[in-house]
């Protein structure tokens, strides 16, 4: 390609991709948040080179909290999808959805799996080898991630909480979304220290049976969150959804900031422009209250789908 064709491909194309393709082989464009690699680090996560077996610092690590990636701090596993393969390597059978992309391995064999934020190699994904239920296996190097302790998520991350009929729907819809760490069934919005679900389920608390997001603001957004919070439950009944009846049920948004209230302040606008009578409330997010473990996770726990919730497109 000559001077003039090549000036003419750079104004066909964003800056950032022109200047990738003038990297060097084996070299990848550093954006300015992404953290500066070591050796060690580059060899793997660029070159896509392998740590030594049993070498890494997370091979037996145990700590509850969320793996990410080593360069740009995106989340990519959580400690309860780790497990001891005794393979040398951190193992995991799951990962944060939509965090890690897989494609073929340069030796023609093997699946590769990459950071899908910033294109990090990570290691391999093997299937079919019957360790765990889901029969799939993360083989990841150490030197590819950092880790965040349970106790500094808050902080690391992002946080939404939306209530929209039984949490046990919205939960299920949420914790599938590209980019959520964990969703949590529980209770927010009344008078009672941590009150019980009978206690709900009664009346008179004031509670609400809501859920609490954590997300990666690196994949996705809180917009989009509250988006597909409104396409999953029916934001026009009041007090109720579908079959469940009480004010526990209710559909309302506690937002955490100004910038939260004022995004689904303007769903809600859309959604009302289109012909709905949104009875969604909006109100100041209040200490939020987990259900017990029973409640968690209920639909994977029990095989089972959704009975009052379902997405209907209302923005795309």
């Amino acid at each position: 390609m000559n001077f003039r064709r090549k000036c003419a491909a750079w104004q066909a194309v964003p800056l950032f991709a022109a200047a990738a393709a003038l990297a060097a082989p084996g070299e990848q464009l550093m954006k300015p948040e992404w953290r500066q690699l070591t050796d060690a680090e580059n060899r793997v996560i660029i070159d896509k080179g392998t740590e030594r077996p049993f070498s890494g610092q997370y091979e037996r690590h145990t700590e509850a909290g969320v793996y990410t990636c080593r360069r740009c701090g995106a989340a990519l596993y959580r400690s309860q999808d780790k497990f001891d393969a005794r393979c040398g390597w951190p193992a995991f059978d799951d990962a944060v959805p939509g965090a890690v992309s897989r494609k073929p391995d340069a030796d023609g064999q093997r699946t590769e799996i990459l950071c899908a934020t910033c294109d990090g190699h990570l290691g391999h994904v093997f299937t079919g080898e019957r360790l765990t239920p889901s029969n799939v296996r993360h083989c990841v190097n150490s030197v590819s991630m950092d880790f965040v302790p349970a106790a500094d998520l808050p902080r690391a991350f992002g946080r939404a909480i939306f209530a929209g009929g039984c949490f046990w729907g919205v939960e299920y819809f949420m914790q599938q979304a590209n980019g959520v760490l964990q969703a949590t069934s529980g209770f927010t919005g009344g008078h009672l220290d941590n009150p019980t679900y009978e206690q709900v389920c009664r009346g008179g608390s004031g509670h609400i049976e809501a859920v609490e997001v954590m997300f990666d603001p690196r994949q996705t957004t809180y917009e989009t969150l509250a988006k597909l919070f409104f396409e999953i439950h029916d934001p026009t009944q009041s007090d109720r959804q579908g079959p469940d009846i009480g004010e526990q049920y209710r559909s309302v948004v506690f937002h955490l900031d100004d910038r939260q209230k004022e995004t689904v302040e303007k769903l809600i606008g859309l959604l009302v422009a289109r012909g709905l009578e949104v009875a969604t409330r909006v109100a100041p997010a209040t200490r939020f209250w987990p259900a017990g473990e029973r409640h968690q996770d209920y639909y994977f726990k029990n095989g089972k789908t959704p009975y009052c919730h379902r997405r209907v497109r209302r923005f795309d």
